[in-house]
């Protein structure tokens, strides 16, 4: 189908991977979408520096690693992958957004914690925690702005209430607090930072999604609210 007008800057285009490679403007897409996924990475690479606790998923990621002798890093990239898994069942496909996600996350999280010592102080602990907050929001809303595909925990949640019928919002809290629980449950770190995280995540993507959303050329979209 021949594109033939331009989705509004506060919406996402609901576009399969092919058509999100032939949306236009990739260039700035393909930037963006490369610096919002570094972002990320460092962004969780402070927080858990910060040692004031984590994002629900990275609790799960950090109690992962007291039971199997690998890095951060090397844990998140290979949960993205059991994660796409589940999006067989589901009918989804990734797009190079997923992929990169997938990837590119767990490699410059164990960067930055190879290059980023751990602070004695609190203060700077608490500086630590809160700029992987802001940080992780922005970055965030840059990748999905880009319009290459959801991540693969996204993906899932999307995926699932497609084909359920549920709310985003019972599908999410659900499967966060799930993974929180199991990651809490294997010594995951969950703290201050935590709460944080849950309680700002949502208004800061919020406000900053609709700025850093790439209008795209697209008949079919859905709106961000």
């Amino acid at each position: 189908m021949t594109a033939t007008s331009e989705a509004p800057p506060r919406q996402l285009a609901a576009l399969n991977p092919i058509q999100q490679l032939k949306a236009g403007h990739l260039p700035r897409r393909l930037v963006q979408l490369y610096v919002g996924l570094t972002l990320y990475g460092a962004s969780m690479g402070l927080m858990i520096q910060g040692n004031l606790g984590l994002d629900p998923w990275d609790v799960f990621h950090s109690g992962i690693t007291k039971h199997i002798p690998l890095s951060f890093g090397t844990i998140v990239i290979a949960m993205s992958f059991v994660v796409l898994l589940a999006w067989i069942p589901l009918r989804q496909w990734p797009g190079l957004g997923t992929i990169s996600n997938a990837i590119v996350i767990g490699l410059v999280t164990d960067l930055t914690l190879a290059t980023v010592d751990r602070p004695d102080e609190l203060w700077l602990r608490i500086v630590f925690m809160l700029a992987g907050v802001v940080v992780n929001a922005l970055a965030g809303a840059l990748y999905i702005g880009a319009q290459f595909g959801p991540g693969p925990r996204d993906g899932l949640m999307t995926g699932l209430v497609r084909r359920t019928g549920l709310s985003v919002r019972l599908v999410r809290t659900t499967i966060e607090v799930t993974v929180l629980a199991v990651g809490f449950l294997l010594g995951g770190v969950i703290g201050i930072g935590t709460v944080v995280y849950a309680l700002s995540i949502g208004p800061l993507v919020h406000f900053l999604l609709p700025i850093l959303t790439v209008r795209l050329k697209s008949r079919s979209s859905h709106t961000m609210g």
